[in-house]
């Protein structure tokens, strides 16, 4: 279970960031772009895994012995990702409007992570429902701060996050691989 915190905790730092970029632009109603931050981004980052879980049950049996390897590869491409991201100019800088549509497109781009993470669920014993379901809420809890704190300092703390994020991704893959 601290594991898949921890994992939760990891792949929320995406959506946290870009949450802190559209808080840093919003003028008013912020809790307004709060709530459909969390809606957004804590369905798909919540809902992605399962794929991913789903498509690592298919190989599992093709793969088994070099499982913990492909988690492991999965997990350090991905924190590697997200510190690389950490030094780039986030993609929020370049909208103007924040519609349904860019919420739709933000919280894809920032699941498409959490799907190739679920993978990693294969290897956790735990209830792969529960697990998304504890992924979703996290991302949920991480956005709504995300737009306040946005809101309230600006981008400073944009890409710590995302850095953060990779780092304990890293983390988590090099503990699959030691157990």
């Amino acid at each position: 279970m601290t594991e898949l915190i921890i994992l939760a905790f990891a792949l929320s730092m995406d959506a946290f960031a870009v949450s802190m970029g559209l808080g840093a632009k919003q003028e008013r109603k912020t809790s307004n772009l709060a709530t459909l931050a969390a809606i957004y981004f804590g369905l798909f980052q919540g809902g992605m895994p399962i794929i991913g879980y789903l498509g690592g049950r298919g190989l599992l049996g093709w793969v088994e012995s070099a499982a913990p390897w492909l988690a492991f590869m999965l997990l350090i491409g991905i924190g590697l990702k997200m510190i690389y991201e950490s030094f780039a100019e986030g993609v929020e800088e370049e909208i103007s409007i924040i519609t349904h549509r860019v919420m739709l497109t933000l919280a894809i781009a920032t699941s498409v992570d959490a799907m190739a993470a679920g993978f990693s669920l294969t290897l956790l014993q735990v209830n792969p429902w529960v697990a998304c379901a504890i992924i979703g809420v996290t991302t949920a809890l991480f956005s709504i701060a995300g737009v306040h704190i946005g809101r309230r300092s600006g981008t400073w703390l944009e890409s710590k996050a995302e850095l953060l994020g990779g780092v304990v991704l890293i983390l988590v893959a090099v503990k699959i691989l030691i157990d």
